[in-house]
């Protein structure tokens, strides 16, 4: 399966500690064996997935899309407080 990275995630991931990304990369790992793990998101978000995972205590999101003939397209990192809203605007 082909993974790709927006450049969203891609700063959100490299400003990461080594310890988070390492629970980054359980979860992505996670969604590669398994791509429907995350919620199906509708609404004004309709196309995309996100995944919840802890780190600890803090609560992480990753937001996906999935497409069989293309492959996994990681679209945003980061925790719950105003996700959300940060994903409408960079639609």
């Amino acid at each position: 399966m082909k993974i790709f990275q927006t450049p969203t995630f891609h700063r959100a991931y490299k400003k990461l500690h080594k310890k988070s990304r390492e629970t980054v990369d359980g979860a992505i790992t996670a969604l590669v064996k398994n791509p429907e793990l995350g919620e199906l998101k509708r609404g004004e978000l309709p196309d995309f997935r996100v995944y919840k995972f802890k780190e600890g205590t803090k609560l992480w999101l990753l937001a996906y899309n999935y497409e069989p003939e293309y492959g996994l397209q990681l679209i945003d990192l980061g925790s719950h407080q105003n996700f959300y809203k940060k994903l409408k605007r960079g639609l």
